[in-house]
């Protein structure tokens, strides 16, 4: 599998009581969306939150966050998650939060 499980049941744990999202497989890994726009994924080295510039710094901020690159090349408003935020239910709240703020902002596709 390209993702880790385990992760991809941590995300859907923390996005249950969300309106409007669904799951989608992308990238080599799960996506979680809200109202058809990326919010959150796993991928196989971790996952990932869609924060938007303006919440970029107050995610990188948050303890085993760090900035996304998949391709070498930083993604601006993606921020990456590794083993010890995915421990910290804390930090997983907090992004999520950051998301939809982002997210939220944006017209249903």
């Amino acid at each position: 599998m390209a993702y880790d499980e385990g992760h991809a049941a941590i995300l859907r744990d923390l996005t249950a009581g969300l309106n409007g999202i669904t799951e989608k497989k992308m990238f080599g890994g799960l996506c979680f969306l809200q109202n058809g726009n990326m919010l959150c994924g796993v991928h196989k080295d971790g996952g990932m939150f869609r924060v938007g510039k303006e919440n970029e710094a107050a995610a990188l901020a948050i303890p085993g966050v760090d900035p996304m690159s998949f391709t070498g090349r930083k993604m601006g408003g993606l921020v990456d998650v590794n083993e010890d935020a995915f421990g910290n239910e804390d930090a997983l709240n907090r992004l999520l939060e950051l998301s939809q703020t982002f997210v939220g902002k944006m017209p249903p596709k």
